[in-house]
């Protein structure tokens, strides 16, 4: 929200959240808005887009509440729990004909799109292959990220999203063959363990026109530092990587390879963290109306279930 403040492209009107506290601290960022106490009292005051930031179990209802309503809306990832729930919203999103973003942050830090814009012109030849990983020292601090039908899984919910959104955006949103995961809880494989969600899992995506990907996420990993994120990409002609740098959630690097040596591409500081809401609402203002880009957000949906198995 602070974000979409600064930006200065629309006006914050209302705020709605059960807890005061955090309440409280969003009226100080914006003073002048009203506190609805529900989801349907903001969208009573007429609002033009709405921001959803609940718990996942919540996201593809309200998010399908606040569209028949006739508001634009930008919800935090995971946009549904499912496949099914994905394509409701995306369906509710076309026939509202209203704009309909997700929170996929990663899109917007300056070394991936440094990394994209490589692939897309050429740079790297034929890319055939991506790795990428998210690798979490610590896990969720709220207790509905262990129930699965809180939060529709774990890490890979929480985490995986944004690799194997990555890899689609990244490679064109090729048609997927095959998917396949491994799922561990606690070290053991999560198969048939009712009521947990997995704390680390790897998947291989199989493309139809041969290509392919891996991914690798994981909660409270001893992996000798806060976090381990990156996305490579392999080319005939060239690599190039994302990275995070000393272990930062926040910063990241990305470089060029060929053979052995590498060439810097983009390097911290980047103060993206706000840049995916700001996009929206810069959308929001200048009048767009429902993208059908949105479709890939099912694309997306329906790889994780099947890492799920579903």
């Amino acid at each position: 929200m602070q974000a979409i403040v600064d930006a200065g492209l629309c006006e914050v009107a209302a705020v709605a959240d059960p807890a005061d506290e955090m309440a409280a601290e969003a009226l100080k960022v914006v003073p002048g808005a009203e506190r609805a106490g529900s989801l349907d009292k903001l969208l009573a005051a007429r609002v033009e887009g709405v921001v959803i930031a609940t718990p996942s179990a919540l996201h593809a209802d309200q998010s399908i509440r606040a569209l028949e309503s006739g508001a634009a809306v930008f919800c935090q990832k995971p946009l549904g729990r499912t496949e099914a729930e994905v394509r409701r919203v995306v369906d509710a999103a076309r026939a509202a004909d209203r704009l309909l973003c997700v929170d996929l942050s990663y899109r917007f830090t300056q070394a991936m799109r440094a990394v994209r814009e490589r692939v897309r012109a050429g740079a790297l030849g034929h890319v055939y292959a991506a790795d990428l990983v998210f690798h979490n020292a610590y896990g969720p601090d709220k207790p509905w990220f262990y129930d699965p039908a809180l939060s529709g899984g774990g890490c890979v919910m929480d985490l995986g999203v944004h690799l194997v959104d990555l890899a689609l955006w990244v490679m064109g949103f090729p048609q997927v063959a095959d998917v396949r995961g491994s799922l561990f809880a606690r070290g053991r494989p999560l198969a048939g363990a009712a009521g947990q969600v997995e704390d680390y899992a790897t998947a291989e995506v199989a493309f139809a026109d041969g290509r392919t990907a891996r991914l690798a996420c994981s909660w409270n990993l001893a992996a000798g530092t806060e976090a381990v994120i990156g996305a490579t990409f392999y080319g005939t002609g060239g690599g190039a990587a994302m990275r995070n740098v000393g272990g930062s959630f926040y910063d990241f690097r990305a470089d060029l390879f060929h053979g052995t040596k590498s060439q810097p591409l983009a390097a911290p500081p980047d103060e993206w963290g706000g840049r995916a809401a700001v996009d929206w609402a810069r959308r929001l203002a200048a009048g767009e109306r429902f993208d059908p880009d949105a479709e890939r957000l099912v694309d997306v949906a329906r790889v994780l279930d099947r890492i799920y198995g579903r």
